[in-house]
């Protein structure tokens, strides 16, 4: 505090009054029983309006004169008691601070997104990218997907530390930078896995029966697909009709993820019993087998498309709708809304795949050496010529390319060359294959406490039906 009238505190005219130094009010002891008496002052204001309250503790923080450190610290005002503790700044200011937490950004995969991208977005290099992708299982950065997660951590410096890419809430991801270059970690979860049994009963068709019970859309094309060797979906259901199956249910820390595999399920179709099981066996190979240890995968699918309709049946002597003339027709026509999925009936090789004024977008499919399936009007081609297809893979979606009058399927059936009813052939098709004979008591073994599931779950649906 600099003193008036001089410019050097040290000096001043010859013959004046020294003048008093300036002092600080905090070492002034009555300045210090001032704020201690406000200080109770306001605490005794606070603990009469809010009733009996325990002991307050004032906090005094900073440096503090000695006399003020004997003073009895006790105070008794209108039976309350307020003790006054004094610490010392300079232990508040040797207390330990905890570095802050570090933090991740995190960055969404979107549509059309590849890695350069997904790494600019987020403040970094094609070097980082390329840093990253070196380390073991890097690779498999490169294989992202919509909807998964990619989150960058850095340093103190600004610098990548860390990279995580999450595919799902099981499995993850880190490339931790170290002296070497990125170190990769990988954390898997796994799910609990339960079962759960259901029936239902088709009053219209096997999807809205199935949505009706509550089941997502993959257990519905699952229990399809299990069926599809044996009932054609297009035709054979019924109303009235009914379903049983015990499926599995994926669950993380007690919240359900997703739905698994069905594990048995049973099909009466007009009167008609059918069950299936799932099993694995000695080779390792896990497919559905009925009661008696046959495959309920035939060689081929009674239909190549889900929940539609037959719109034109084979007919050799049909009348073209479009140029009126008696032209055969040497397929079955399903009529299904654009984009439904078409899928290759049987294991085979894709032989032609192309556009005519007449079929449209096409696919041919040679399976063997004596079976070949046409599929025409596709509104698009998932496959092309020389490519390797299984049965119930996905080959085209159902369009009205070509000469057709709206959004339909044409599908054709030879046999050595020769056209057949697509809806007899199976008649004459090869037998699905069964379960070696000394395998089938460990079969039945595993299937029972699934039959007797099934059972249960019968009798209630009879018992619903009778009420």
């Amino acid at each position: 505090m600099k003193l008036p009238f001089t410019k050097n505190p040290g000096l001043r005219p010859r013959g004046a009054t020294p003048l008093r130094t300036a002092v600080s009010p905090w070492n002034n002891r009555r300045h210090w029983w001032a704020v201690i008496g406000a200080t109770a002052g306001v605490a005794l204001i606070a603990l009469a309006a809010s009733g009996p309250q325990e002991a307050a503790t004032l906090v005094v923080t900073g440096p503090v004169p000695s006399e003020i450190k004997t003073v009895n610290p006790e105070l008794t005002l209108s039976g309350a008691n307020l003790n006054v503790d004094v610490e010392d700044s300079s232990a508040t200011e040797s207390m330990p601070v905890a570095p802050p937490a570090p933090r991740w950004h995190e960055e969404t995969v979107r549509s059309g997104d590849n890695l350069s991208l997904i790494f600019a977005r987020a403040g970094y290099t094609d070097r980082d990218v390329y840093q990253v992708t070196r380390a073991d299982g890097g690779k498999a950065l490169r294989r992202i997907y919509p909807g998964e997660t990619v989150a960058f951590l850095t340093d103190e410096s600004d610098r990548l530390a860390a990279v995580r890419h999450t595919e799902s809430r099981l499995k993850s991801t880190t490339f931790v930078k170290g002296d070497q270059g990125f170190v990769t970690e990988v954390l898997e979860r796994k799910p609990e896995v339960r079962e759960r049994g259901t029936r239902l009963r088709i009053t219209s068709s096997l999807f809205l029966a199935g949505s009706d019970a509550g089941l997502s859309n993959r257990v519905i094309m699952d229990l399809a697909g299990i069926f599809g060797g044996v009932i054609d979906f297009v035709l054979d259901p019924r109303v009235g009709d009914t379903i049983e199956l015990v499926y599995e249910e994926e669950f993380l820390d007690g919240e359900k993820l997703r739905d698994g595999d069905i594990v048995a399920a049973s099909f009466t179709n007009k009167g008609e019993r059918f069950e299936a099981y799932r099993y694995t066996d000695s080779a390792g190979d896990t497919s559905y087998y009925n009661e008696d240890g046959v495959s309920m995968r035939k060689a081929f699918l009674m239909a190549p498309v889900d929940f539609t309709r037959i719109s034109s049946n084979f007919n050799p002597n049909r009348l073209h709708p479009i140029y009126k003339t008696k032209r055969p027709h040497r397929g079955t026509d399903y009529a299904a809304p654009r984009g439904t999925p078409v899928y290759s009936a049987g294991d085979g090789r894709v032989v032609e795949a192309g556009y005519t004024r007449a079929n449209g977008n096409y696919v041919f499919i040679q399976h063997g050496e004596s079976y070949k399936t046409h599929y025409l009007h596709l509104h698009k081609r998932k496959v092309k010529r020389g490519d390797r297809v299984s049965q119930g893979s996905v080959i085209g979606t159902v369009g009205s390319t070509g000469a057709a009058t709206g959004p339909h399927l044409h599908y054709e059936f030879l046999v050595n060359g020769v056209h057949r009813n697509p809806r007899s052939v199976h008649k004459m098709l090869p037998k699905a294959k069964s379960l070696p004979g000394g395998e089938l008591p460990v079969f039945r073994s595993h299937i029972a406490a699934f039959d007797q599931q099934l059972a249960a779950l019968r009798s209630e649906t009879k018992l619903a039906l009778s009420d």
